[in-house]
């Protein structure tokens, strides 16, 4: 059921304004034509185009025939509409007044009006069964905006990714065709508009903008921003064979506001879902959501998946990361925010989308300056769907190693640093039991802090390296001689017997556990 009012609404004030629309006006069915001199037949609901009509009287009886079929509303062009006998002979008949802008076209009028039914009837059909309510309107509207302006169109979001797209193929070039291609303008198109001030004047809120052919073979473009409520929403493109008229200019940009609703709308749906999937994966991480209802509403993929975990304090970088691996993909990874940390799950393998590929985009996030130092991204194991509290754990615990600095770089997955990860859950457990307080340990540690020795990281790189000083003193950044000394002199310090197999085994154990603990 359509109401008059929701139908001017989304046409916008631009082109339509409702002076009288009574509180039992029918919803609307269709739109139809008033035919001068002609039988009109109009069917209950109709929106009736007063095209020919330019004697007040006429009007007059146009309104009571139309009143009398059961019609919704008469749309006329001013003065008509805002003549008193009119509003008087509309309010007698109880049916809906709406004035027409005067530089509005009635053919634009027709294809904006039965695409906001359509698009209308189509949201409802589409929500009834869980679907995006703009989706599949948002093409058609571009055919209405396209027949409007003369032209092929695309309809893009702010991050220039092509949303919509005219049927129209009959005036192109090959940057218009990369566009659709790829849904989104290739960079190096970017690069040539942005040098010209379209995306600036865009920022600006400028109502159409004209770029004229370059000497590439780029075709001409006439731009309308997408706005609502002083937010930058969009954009509309058109490709034009030069200049245009102000009059068409100006019916481009009329569909603007159309275009902005159902942007809006999309968005509403969108954010919606991904705050129903955030609910969901944060429970499914937690293990409180079984893998037949997680399978089904999360849409995962067949297959294996990894539990990913991004510690970053720039919220933006974790976002345009995420941007960045789904682009082109088709699918944004499941993603939610919990405790602080930002997870997403994803499929193993190298393929779109997948585990691999978030690992190659991470190596294009600059590394200096301080959202790159502090950006590090750990990932659990491959798990089944029924497993992913698991992989979360275990990206959790690869993460800690990462945060104390125990492997190098800023991503790891669990399965590749399984020996840091023993020897810090040996470590861990060790050091509850005091382990590190027995035997000649403390004098070393006491001697180091009184006297800057080192003593201890010496015996440490010593145990680890038996019959090996050069490595020893490589990784303590000494010369070997100089390791011997420092053994020397602490074997001095306190007697320690290291021809002992098991006095070495267990100074191992007590040295990781001041490391690794």
């Amino acid at each position: 059921m359509v109401s008059v009012r929701s139908v001017v609404d989304r046409v916008g004030p631009t082109l339509l304004q409702a002076l009288l629309l009574p509180d039992d006006c029918p919803a609307v069915a269709d739109v139809v034509i008033a035919e001068p001199g002609a039988p009109n037949h109009f069917a209950a609901g109709d929106l009736v185009l007063a095209v020919a009509t330019t004697e007040l009287a006429d009007a007059i009886a146009l309104l009571r025939d139309s009143a009398e079929r059961g019609a919704a509303a008469v749309l006329f062009k001013p003065p008509l509409a805002g003549k008193p006998a009119a509003r008087r002979a509309a309010k007698s008949a109880g049916i809906g007044l709406i004035e027409v802008h005067a530089a509005a076209s009635w053919a634009q009028l027709v294809w904006l009006l039965r695409t906001v039914l359509d698009a209308i009837a189509d949201e409802s059909e589409n929500l009834e069964n869980g679907g995006d309510p703009g989706s599949s309107d948002l093409f058609r509207l571009a055919d209405a905006v396209a027949s409007v302006v003369d032209a092929p169109v695309t309809i893009e979001d702010t991050n220039s990714r092509v949303l919509a797209y005219s049927a129209r193929q009959d005036l192109t070039d090959s940057a218009r065709v990369s566009t659709i291609m790829g849904r989104r303008i290739p960079d190096d198109v970017l690069v040539r508009f942005r040098s010209r001030g379209v995306f600036r004047e865009l920022s600006r809120g400028r109502q159409t903008i004209f770029v004229p052919a370059q000497r590439d073979g780029t075709l001409p473009r006439l731009i309308v921003p997408i706005r609502m409520g002083g937010e930058l929403l969009g954009s509309m493109w058109a490709v034009v064979a030069g200049p245009v008229s102000d009059e068409r200019a100006a019916a481009f940009a009329d569909a603007a506001p159309v275009v902005a609703l159902h942007l809006l709308r999309r968005r509403a749906h969108a954010d919606a879902q991904r705050r129903a999937s955030a609910e969901l994966l944060r429970a499914v991480l937690e293990g409180k959501v079984g893998p037949r209802k997680a399978t089904a509403e999360l849409e995962l993929p067949d297959g294996p998946q990894r539990v990913v975990v991004i510690d970053t304090e720039a919220e933006g970088l974790r976002l345009s990361l995420l941007e960045r691996i789904s682009s082109g993909v088709g699918r944004r990874p499941v993603a939610t925010e919990l405790g602080g940390l930002l997870y997403a799950v994803v499929p193993e393998g190298d393929g779109p989308g997948c585990w691999t590929e978030l690992r190659d985009a991470l190596a294009e996030v600059p590394s200096g300056g301080k959202a790159g130092a502090a950006l590090r991204i750990a990932a659990g194991g491959p798990a089944g769907i029924g497993e992913l509290a698991r992989s979360r754990a275990q990206a959790e615990e690869a993460l800690s190693v990462l945060r104390a600095g125990l492997v190098p770089g800023r991503v790891v997955s669990f399965d590749e640093v399984w020996t840091v990860l023993a020897l810090h859950r040996v470590a861990t457990a060790a050091a509850a039991t005091g382990v590190t307080e027995l035997g000649p340990l403390g004098t070393l540690r006491a001697h180091d802090e009184a006297n800057h020795t080192g003593y201890v990281d010496t015996l440490y790189e010593w145990l680890r390296h038996p019959g090996d000083p050069r490595t020893a003193a490589k990784q303590l950044r000494i010369h070997p001689n100089t390791l011997r000394y420092r053994m020397r002199r602490l074997l001095e310090l306190t007697p320690i017997d290291l021809e002992d197999a098991d006095v070495r085994l267990a100074l191992l154990s007590q040295l990781i556990t001041l490391r690794w603990s």
